[in-house]
């Protein structure tokens, strides 16, 4: 199959690798203006991809958007006229707030929505490791979406596991909870992951838990407290050298995803009139350290 891979970061540097080595012909674009991308993945043979290649976006099967949240919408808007209305958009990103912008902008393709827990590190442009194997979760965000269940053979053969998930907002909810609890107070603190595990943390993240699971019952979906809770510490434990993406981001000061993330668990609470001023405190904190640049 023909890929598009938007957004070739650590994620999409790693899709892009694996379904390259998997025979399928893969396109990149990205904020790079080389022509040609080489990545490099772990001891494998490097790989050469075409870039912003117009006519390679056209011919795709698949737009494999890796990007961050709050650039989705404006990136796509700019690559419309090249994608054609067949393409399969599939939106792998952290946070949610996206889908609905990207219906509206592309109403006639197919469009789906995944969530990874698979590590990687992009130590250079040209480079990036595997750190961590995980599970892919694939779903559809539309009618024509629904339609696209084969694509978890095909993307389960380039990188396992993959698994299509019948109602992947759930599963989505429950991967925004995690990094509602990992990502801010990383980054707000600028520590490793494994530090949360530190007692001065735990009644934060016992609120955050909490207020969290409020707004994903309403919703509409299902969250209970202790059962995140071990979750969240699992995780905490078994990445507990890795520093958080929005760590990253604002060690680098680049902007965070925190809009997409905690801002919209406070964006959804205000809908349904639910207090979540532990979550609201931390979106602050993080909004006024990205207005000190």
């Amino acid at each position: 199959m023909n890929f598009t891979v938007v957004g070739p970061g650590a994620i999409g540097s790693l899709w892009a690798s694996y379904l390259k080595d998997a025979g399928h012909h893969i396109s990149l674009w990205s904020r790079q203006t080389a022509n040609q991308i080489v990545i490099k993945r772990d001891h494998c043979l490097a790989n050469t991809f075409t870039n912003n290649d117009p006519s390679s976006v056209m011919n795709a099967d698949v737009i494999l958007v890796t990007l961050k949240a709050p650039i989705v919408e404006q990136v796509l808007t700019q690559m419309k006229s090249y994608i054609n209305s067949d393409a399969i958009i599939v939106l792998m990103h952290n946070g949610m707030g996206t889908a609905e912008a990207i219906k509206t902008h592309l109403p006639d393709n197919p469009l789906l929505l995944a969530t990874t827990t698979h590590g990687a590190y992009r130590p250079s442009s040209d480079l990036v490791s595997h750190t961590g194997r995980g599970k892919t979760l694939l779903g559809a965000a539309n009618q024509k979406g629904q339609q696209c269940e084969f694509l978890v053979e095909v993307l389960n053969h380039a990188l396992a596991d993959v698994a299509w998930h019948h109602n992947i907002d759930q599963a989505l909810w429950n991967k925004l909870a995690i990094n509602c609890a990992i990502n801010p107070l990383t980054a707000i603190h600028q520590i490793r992951n494994g530090e949360l595990a530190q007692p001065q943390y735990h009644a934060q993240l016992t609120a955050i838990v909490s207020e969290v699971c409020a707004v994903i019952n309403a919703q509409g979906f299902k969250a209970e407290e202790n059962n995140l809770r071990q979750i969240i510490d699992e995780v905490i434990l078994a990445t507990s050298q890795n520093f958080s993406s929005m760590e990253q981001d604002i060690a680098h000061q680049r902007p965070s995803e925190i809009d997409f993330i905690t801002g919209y668990v406070v964006k959804c609470a205000h809908q349904h009139n639910i207090a979540v001023p532990t979550n609201q405190a931390l979106y602050n904190a993080v909004k006024q350290i990205e207005q000190r640049w």
